[in-house]
């Protein structure tokens, strides 16, 4: 609504302005104003009040819809913007407009206000009397007296309540002191346990290899026998005997297996893998695969395809790994497959430069309680085909260690009754390793990770490093022929580290490609990359790059 007057102070006189201030007051009060706010009001009038009375001056109250509004209009030439009484009264009310020959002060209203009382605060005003400037002085006594009370049982109330708080802070003190000795405590047993568990993986490893080892030489001595009694040049047996014969073969060739898989397992989990990359032809190893595997699945009216796209028929990768792989994923589905088709279907994923190879059939599924444990190490899925299938349940972990070896990941997904689908992600890469070692300098575990098998078949070995002394120490060990530096690291900085490697007569030729969430804070002599949508093309590129640099 517009701006209802409710009343005209003329400011020809300082005693006009103590009038203007009374005012003022009543009328906040009757605007329902708190009385902290009543005060503000009127002090905020005083303040301005001084700066403008004088002959032709006067000001005018106001209501509107929100705002009690107080405008004061005078003669003045001079600029009053700025001036201290002003500037006073703007922080006393919520907006405050000086204008060449007025002064307007706006404070909220609350939302309780009606359009009616407007006329009911011009008639409580207009009865207002004069007030002295004695008057005036002692209501702003009594409002000052009253707000020292206010203070001073604010201040009793304050010191109370900090004793309380000091106390309240020395228990806390010391129930946090004592927790922190039960979690130091706690850390170094946890230490010690960590140091045990990690004896006894050890020990484990070594014990499944060793026996692994001495087993296999037995258990192929009696395949070998098996072979020479019921080969053409052994003696005749009766069927019942060559029945039994082939029993033992079969039961060692299966125990063969899972003694190859331990042993595998073992080496797979001490980080024994060493992939030996080479090209690969992934269409003939997939034609090859359909062969071998055909027999047993057209016996159980399963059909086996394969299909590979043109862009991933030549990979370069450990060709025994990716084979024993793919093996395995045929192997399960097969396996777990009554009727329908099994399809190994190999694709480039452009967007993050991979080869994905998936294996799906139309099997039996797993069902979603088990689907996240088959990959914990000797765990079957419980189903009637799986009591008439031999399994050591070795295979899928073993499986995902081998592609975690090649720089890839192995991911399951399945649904109950018609099917699941294994796919294998690798990195693509088409030709032999360009560099000898790169180093990964960076805190993240994850990123490392991520960068390691963006680097596989480029690199021949990839070092990595938690912050950048640890970095120093694997450079001092053996140089490497690249190094990614994330700038925030623990310890040792990037930055840090780069000003050793400059100082350093061995390392400061080293190519150097800095990998960082905050590429403007790197140097500008530096090839920089961004961690965030980083692809395996772009960081290869850099890799080249930082290396044609520092020729």
């Amino acid at each position: 609504m517009a701006p209802a007057e409710l009343i005209r102070v003329r400011l020809d006189t300082d005693q006009d302005v103590f009038v203007l201030r009374r005012l003022g007051r009543a009328a906040a009060e009757l605007a329902g104003l708190e009385p902290q706010d009543q005060i503000r009001v009127a002090t905020a009038l005083s303040e301005a009040g001084r700066e403008v009375f004088g002959p032709g001056s006067y000001a005018v109250v106001a209501l509107d819809d929100r705002h009690l509004l107080i405008t004061l209009r005078h003669a003045h030439r001079e600029d009053l913007t700025g001036s201290e009484g002003l500037t006073l009264a703007g922080r006393l009310v919520d907006e405050i407009t000086v204008a060449e020959s007025s002064v307007t002060l706006a404070k909220r209203l609350p939302p309780r206000l009606k359009p009616a009382d407007a006329r009911k605060m011009r008639d409580e005003l207009a009865r207002l009397s004069p007030v002295s400037a004695l008057d005036e002085l002692r209501e702003q006594n009594r409002e000052l007296a009253e707000t020292l009370e206010d203070v001073m049982r604010l201040n009793a109330e304050l010191q109370e309540t900090n004793t309380g708080v000091l106390a309240l802070y020395n228990q806390l003190s010391a129930e946090l002191e004592e927790t922190n000795r039960g979690v130091v405590a706690l850390y170094a047993e946890l230490d010690e346990k960590s140091g045990q568990l990690r004896e006894t993986s050890e020990a484990r490893n070594r014990f499944w290899a060793t026996v692994s080892h001495e087993l296999r030489t037995p258990l192929n001595s009696v395949i070998g026998l098996v072979r020479l009694l019921i080969g053409p040049g052994g003696d005749p047996m009766t069927e019942e005997q060559a029945h039994q014969v082939r029993l033992i073969g079969s039961s060692a060739e299966t125990l063969l297996e899972l003694v190859s898989e331990l042993l595998d397992m073992a080496k797979a989990e001490s980080g024994r893998l060493d992939p030996q990359p080479s090209r690969v032809d992934l269409e003939r190893m997939a034609a090859q695969l359909g062969v071998t595997m055909r027999p047993t699945n057209e016996r159980a009216g399963v059909e086996l395809h394969h299909e590979v796209a043109p862009d991933v028929a030549e990979l370069y990768v450990d060709e025994g790994m990716l084979l024993r792989i793919l093996r395995n994923l045929l192997s399960n589905a097969l396996k777990f497959t009554v009727a329908g088709e099994v399809r190994l279907t190999a694709r480039l994923d452009a967007a993050r430069d991979e080869a994905v190879i998936t294996v799906t059939d139309t099997g039996i599924g797993i069902a979603p309680e088990h689907l996240s444990r088959v990959f914990e190490d000797f765990f079957q899925v419980p189903n009637t085909l799986q009591v008439r299938s031999r399994g050591t349940g070795l295979g899928l972990p073993y499986a995902r260690r081998l592609a975690e070896a090649l720089g890839g990941t192995l991911e399951l997904t399945s649904e109950e009754g018609r099917g699941t689908a294994a796919t294998l992600r690798l990195p693509h890469y088409a030709g032999p390793p360009e560099l000898g070692r790169v180093l990964i300098a960076d805190d993240d575990e994850v990123f490392r990770a991520t960068a390691r098998r963006m680097l596989y078949g480029f690199a021949v070995h990839v070092d990595e490093a938690a912050d950048g002394a640890a970095a120093l120490e694997l450079m001092a060990v053996a140089p490497p022929d690249a190094i990614l530096v994330d700038l925030l690291m623990p310890r040792m900085d990037g930055h840090v580290l780069l000003q050793r490697m400059t100082e350093d007569d061995d390392l400061r030729r080293t190519p150097v490609v800095v990998v960082t969430i905050a590429p403007q804070r790197a140097p500008d002599d530096m090839v920089v990359l961004s961690k965030h949508g980083l692809r395996r093309e772009e960081l290869l590129q850099a890799i080249r790059s930082a290396r044609g640099s520092r020729a």
